[in-house]
């Protein structure tokens, strides 16, 4: 590659990068791909990482995009930051190749969300029953499978954390990539022998905290 033409892309990243900035929080990150590979990355958040050069994923926002030429968008699963996030992708041209241009804001940014759960349909047995949202203590992924607890009782929910996360009022809060707790159930919060953080609960369930979740639910408790 020619260093004129390798000026020429590097501008052109660089415009992007300077028009984004303008509306994406400093923390997101920017990332383009052409013929299934990053050729670009810029990145405000700490957690992430991106080698250029590197293969783009199957299930990633910047295959989807450069298979269907079409804008794409998505909360994605943890396998970037341990916590579900939200990535955009749109087409572009690069030197005449089809290319992504992916967005990924930080984990935890307040997106537009649908209308919160009032209840959650759970499974006992071979009964379906509807508990209200503020009856459930906490939901956890166990098994590839999803349960939600209430007044003592576990119930199996066809919707996984990622879903659920979305649709939850705020007082619901993800602790660990595998569950999410009612912070008006929490009796206490404390350290064990290792330092780590643990959540009890009202009815004495005790669930720990991981570390990539601690910060925010420091700033949502203020402690």
């Amino acid at each position: 590659m020619s260093l004129q033409k390798i000026d020429v892309e590097k501008d052109i990243f660089n415009q992007y990068k300077t028009i984004l900035e303008d509306w994406i929080p400093t923390d997101a990150s920017i990332a383009i791909a052409v013929n299934n590979t990053y050729i670009y990355f810029s990145t405000g958040h700490h957690q992430f990482t991106l080698k250029i050069g590197s293969a783009v994923p199957e299930d990633s926002i910047a295959f989807q995009v450069l298979q269907t030429g079409q804008k794409t968008d998505a909360v994605m699963e943890s396998t970037l930051f341990e916590t579900p996030y939200y990535a955009i992708g749109y087409p572009i041209l690069v030197n005449g190749e089809q290319g992504a241009l992916i967005v990924v804001l930080p984990p935890l940014f307040t997106i537009k969300k649908p209308d919160t759960y009032k209840f959650l349909t759970g499974k006992q047995v071979e009964d379906w029953m509807p508990i209200p949202i503020d009856q459930i203590s906490h939901i956890e992924s166990l098994q590839k499978r999803t349960w939600f607890y209430s007044q003592g009782e576990q119930y199996k929910t066809a919707v996984t954390l990622k879903e659920l996360q979305t649709r939850l009022p705020s007082n619901f809060i993800r602790i660990h990539r595998s569950c999410i707790i009612n912070i008006y159930y929490i009796k206490k919060i404390s350290r064990d022998l290792t330092s780590n953080f643990i959540v009890q609960l009202s009815e004495g369930t005790e669930l720990p905290v991981s570390q990539s979740y601690i910060n925010n639910l420091r700033e949502v408790l203020e402690f």
